[in-house]
């Protein structure tokens, strides 16, 4: 039973870095998208608040996993599911209006290196 309290742990540890790594690069990349105006990173920076999404519902559920057994996902999983699937649809939406806009506009990037 302890091995797979650790083993819940550990994953729990994950799930918790991978809230905040993609939290700092969500914020990084949104930053530098928007000061650039470059689409492709701007998506690449919301796409990672989807993933902290995400993550949260992982998070919560491996804490369900701890503490009970789990037989069906409970609403708040159900939840953070619908958000991320609807929000990667969005993003899709949003990525391919904005790149038929550049194309229509012949819109070209000035740099790849951001300016600080």
């Amino acid at each position: 039973m302890s091995d797979n309290k650790s083993k819940l742990n550990f994953a729990f540890t994950l799930s918790l870095i991978t809230i905040f790594y993609n939290l700092a690069e969500g914020l990084i990349s949104v930053y530098f998208g928007a000061s650039d105006e470059t689409l492709a990173l701007l998506g690449f920076g919301v796409d990672s608040f989807v993933e902290v999404i995400s993550g949260i519902g992982i998070a919560h559920m491996i804490l369900r996993m701890k503490y009970s057994k789990v037989q069906t996902r409970d609403e708040f999983e159900k939840t953070a599911l619908r958000v991320t699937g609807t929000v990667f649809y969005m993003l899709t939406a949003g990525l391919i209006i904005g790149s038929v806009l550049n194309i229509i506009y012949n819109v070209k990037p000035e740099t790849t290196i951001p300016e600080l």
